[in-house]
C-alpha cells in the first residue's frame, strides 16, 4: 500500500471553463492539470465519463453504457489541431452560458461538429491502422454498443425494451439485418469512440507526466435502458421479454418513509459467479486502464443489496439480499494487476462490508460535513476519528458546497459545535477554509476537496441535489478563477500538512 499523504481536487470534466459550452479533454483540461501540479496537488477525481441519458436529467450516473465514452468530451480544439476541423467552424459557435452547462445547446452544436468530422474522415478509415487496432481491442463492448446506439437513433431515442420483439430479444437474423441497414451509423459511432479514446489517452498521459493521478467513478448499477442490459440479459433479473423482475433501491429510513426506488435492474449474481464474474472483470479492467484509481459507488451493495419487486410503487416491500462480497473481489484482485479501488462506504455500513474492505485494503470515504452531529466526539467522520486508510472530503458531488452547507443546512447548534471544534468562532466566509484545513490535517492518506470549496462558492456552486430531478450537474467554473494566487495558496496548505508530492 502506498502510504504517501496526497491531496487533490474533485471536479467533473463538464465543470472546466471552456468556450465550447462544457468542459472537455482539450486545452482547458491540460491547463487544469498544470494548475493542479502548480498547486501541489497530485489527485484529480472526476465523475463517470460514460454517455449520459439526457432524459434522466443529464446525470453522469445514468448512462447508456458502462464501457463507452461520452463523445461530448471530444475536444473541438484538438480536432482542429488534428486537421479534422477548420478553426472557422469553431468561430461560428453559438453563445453559451459562462458558469452553467446548457446540455441541449452544447450537445446539438458538438453533435453537428462530430458529424462533419466523421464525414470528412470516412474515406480514410479503411486504411487507418490505429482505428482498426482500436476496434479490435475494444470489440468486446464496442460492437454491441455501436449497434445499440444506431438502433436508438433509428427508433427516435426509444428505450430498447420498446423496440420490435426481434431486436428487443436480439434474434440473430434481425441483428444481422440491422447491422447491414445501419452500417454507416455504426461506423460513425465506432469512429467517435476512437476519437474519445485518443483525446482521453492524451490527457491521461499528460497528467502522469505532471504527477497527477486520475480517479474515476464507477456506479454499481447500470441503467435498464443501456447496452449492457440489452446485450447481457442473462446477467440481470429480467423476465422473458427483457423487463425487470426486481429493481434496486434503498429501504425506508429517517430521510424517506417509503424508501428509494432507483429503477436499476438487479444483477443475477449467481450467473455472474458461474463464469468467474467475467463481465465485472472486463468492466473493472477497462476502468483500471482508463484511471489510476477507481471509486466504486454504493460499495455496500456488493455485500448486500435492497431488492424490490419491479411492480411495487415504492421501495417499502423490499428485502436485503446477500451479494457476492469477497468472492467477487478475489476474482478481480487475481485477474486485474494493479487494480486500485476506493470504496464509497457512506451511510449505514454493516460488519460484512467493513470486513471485505479490511481484507482487501480498500480505503473508504469520510465526509466532514457529516461530522458535526450532537455526538460529534464519537462521530466516525470527525477528524480525530478518521483513519489513515481512507479518503477524506469536505463534501462530495451530492453535498452542498461547504459555504452553502454552513449557511443553509447547518443549524445554530451545529455552527456552535463546529466553532467549538475549530477553537474559534467560524463565520460563513471562513467555513470552507476551516474544513479544508481539517481535512488536510487529518491522518487520512488521501484528501480530496471539491474545487467549489477552494473557490469559496456558496450553493450556486452545488453540483447535485439528490432526489431533485432537474437543474443538476450544470455548475461550471468561470474562466480565469483558477489563478496563480489560488494555486500558491493551495500549495502552501498542502505543504503545511505534508501532502505535497515528493
Amino acid at each position: 500500500m502506498n502510504t504517501q499523504r496526497r491531496c487533490g481536487v474533485l471536479m467533473h470534466v463538464t465543470s472546466l471553463p471552456c468556450r465550447h459550452g462544457l468542459g472537455d479533454f482539450g486545452p482547458q483540461a491540460h491547463a487544469f492539470i498544470d494548475f493542479l501540479a502548480d498547486a501541489g496537488q497530485s489527485l484529480w477525481q472526476m465523475l463517470p465519463l460514460t454517455p449520459i441519458n439526457a432524459g434522466a436529467g443529464n446525470s453522469p450516473y445514468s448512462s447508456y453504457s458502462a464501457f463507452a465514452g461520452n463523445t461530448l468530451f471530444i475536444s473541438p480544439d484538438m480536432l482542429v489541431r488534428q486537421g479534422l476541423l477548420r478553426q472557422a467552424e469553431l468561430d461560428r459557435a453559438p453563445s453559451f452560458p459562462q458558469d452553467r452547462v446548457d446540455y441541449a445547446v452544447a450537445a446539438s452544436w458538438r453533435g453537428r461538429l462530430l458529424e462533419h468530422v466523421f464525414d470528412n474522415s470516412f474515406p480514410r478509415l479503411r486504411t487507418d491502422a490505429a482505428f482498426e487496432r482500436f476496434c479490435q481491442a475494444e470489440s468486446f463492448w464496442l460492437d454491441d454498443y455501436c449497434l445499440f446506439t444506431a438502433l436508438k437513433r433509428e427508433h427516435g431515442g426509444a428505450p430498447w425494451y420498446r423496440w420490435a420483439e426481434g431486436l428487443r430479444l436480439r434474434r440473430p437474423v434481425e441483428l444481422a439485418k440491422a447491422r447491414e441497414r445501419l452500417g454507416y451509423d455504426i461506423l460513425r459511432e465506432r469512429y467517435l469512440q476512437f476519437l474519445f479514446a485518443l483525446h482521453w489517452e492524451n490527457l491521461h498521459e499528460y497528467a502522469a507526466a505532471r504527477g497527477v493521478s486520475l480517479i474515476g467513478d464507477t456506479p454499481i448499477y447500470v441503467s435498464l435502458d443501456s447496452c449492457d442490459v440489452w446485450s447481457n440479459r442473462e446477467l440481470f433479473e429480467l423476465d422473458d421479454q427483457g423487463l425487470p423482475i426486481y429493481c434496486a433501491g434503498a429501504p425506508p429510513d429517517y430521510f424517506s418513509e417509503t424508501g428509494q426506488m432507483w429503477g436499476n435492474p438487479i444483477y443475477a449474481w449467481e450467473r455472474h459467479e458461474r463464469d468467474g464474474f467475467g463481465w465485472w472483470r472486463r468492466r473493472l479492467a477497462h476502468e483500471s486502464r482508463r484511471f489510476d484509481m477507481v471509486r466504486l459507488d454504493h460499495f455496500r451493495g456488493f455485500c448486500g443489496f435492497w431488492q424490490v419487486p419491479a411492480c411495487e410503487p415504492t421501495a417499502e416491500n423490499g428485502l436485503w439480499i446477500p451479494g457476492p462480497g469477497r468472492r467477487l473481489f478475489n476474482e478481480l484482485a487475481g485477474s486485474i494487476p494493479g487494480l486500485s479501488l476506493l470504496a464509497e462506504d457512506l451511510g449505514v455500513i454493516t460488519a460484512d462490508v467493513t470486513a471485505v474492505m479490511e481484507e482487501f485494503g480498500f480505503p473508504g470515504m469520510k465526509i466532514l460535513q457529516f461530522a458535526f452531529s450532537p455526538d460529534m466526539g464519537r462521530n466516525a467522520y470527525i477528524p480525530h476519528n478518521v483513519v489513515a486508510n481512507c479518503a477524506v472530503y469536505t463534501g462530495t458531488h451530492d453535498n452542498n458546497t461547504t459555504r452553502g452547507w454552513f449557511t443553509r443546512e447547518l443549524d445554530d447548534a451545529g455552527r456552535a459545535r463546529l466553532s467549538a471544534y475549530a477553537g474559534r468562532e467560524v463565520r460563513e466566509d471562513q467555513a470552507a477554509d476551516v474544513l479544508i484545513r481539517m481535512a488536510l490535517g487529518s491522518v487520512a492518506r488521501l484528501c480530496v476537496i471539491p474545487m467549489q470549496d477552494y473557490l469559496g462558492l456558496g450553493e450556486e456552486g452545488r453540483m447535485n441535489m439528490p432526489g431533485v430531478a432537474g437543474g443538476n450537474w450544470g455548475w461550471r467554473a468561470r474562466d480565469g478563477v483558477m489563478t496563480a494566487s489560488l494555486a500558491g495558496r493551495m500549495r502552501e496548505l498542502a505543504g503545511i500538512y505534508g501532502r505535497t508530492p515528493d
